[in-house]
């Protein structure tokens, strides 16, 4: 499928832009970098740590499946997703060492959205969209065929709860980098939605929701 190395190119395109602008973390959106770095209970702080964790799950689904088939369009859709989603992991996480900020909260995720009591944590799932211990475990236990749709359907889910937080970041965070990188978020998941129901679709499945 020629449109996942689309998408691959444009989240790499994406990630070179917000790597050279990764140092103006201060900047409000208008320019500005002298305004003062987020606080702790921030909405820029609390979707750089709740997507970090968000992300790392992705990469670890991801590196799941390409050891459980060998169906080269479901690799290249993992491994772009475990590329793209590490780097902006390792991008949210340093923007919170610049702010002098710690990459863990007392409060439950979501709580800069004002949902903290969205997700109940059961069995892994911290966040809506993230996949349960159980679920995790059931990939890794499958190969081929029901490897790929399970996969396909779990990410699906996992990237509707990545739009959902992204958008809630463009709307309350004030960092205009982090704003921007939310927006890529979303459309670059959006698109990879689409894919994955295609995909879905050629092996006689479809999304779960």
């Amino acid at each position: 499928m020629r449109q996942v190395g689309l998408i691959a190119g444009a989240a790499a395109v994406a990630l070179v832009a917000a790597g050279a602008i990764t140092y103006a973390v201060a900047e409000d959106g208008s320019g500005s970098t002298n305004s003062p770095a987020p606080t702790a209970d921030s909405a820029d702080a609390g979707f750089a740590r709740d997507m970090a964790v968000h992300h790392q799950q992705a990469v670890e689904m991801s590196y799941i499946v390409r050891d459980r088939t060998k169906n080269v369009e479901v690799r290249r859709l993992a491994y772009d997703i475990a590329q793209t989603q590490a780097n902006q992991r390792g991008m949210l996480l340093g923007w919170l060492d610049l702010w002098n900020l710690p990459k863990v909260s007392a409060d439950p995720p979501m709580t800069w959205m004002g949902m903290g009591d969205m997700a109940s944590g059961k069995d892994g799932a911290l966040m809506p969209g993230m996949a349960t211990n159980t679920e995790l475990k059931k990939l890794s236990s499958l190969s081929g065929k029901p490897a790929e749709v399970f996969f396909l359907q779990l990410m699906t889910d996992h990237h509707k709860g990545g739009i959902h937080m992204a958008e809630g970041c463009v709307e309350k965070c004030r960092v205009g980098v982090e704003k921007r990188l939310a927006q890529g978020i979303v459309d670059a998941q959006q698109s990879e939605i689409q894919l994955m129901a295609d995909m879905l679709k050629e092996r006689g499945a479809k999304a779960r929701s």
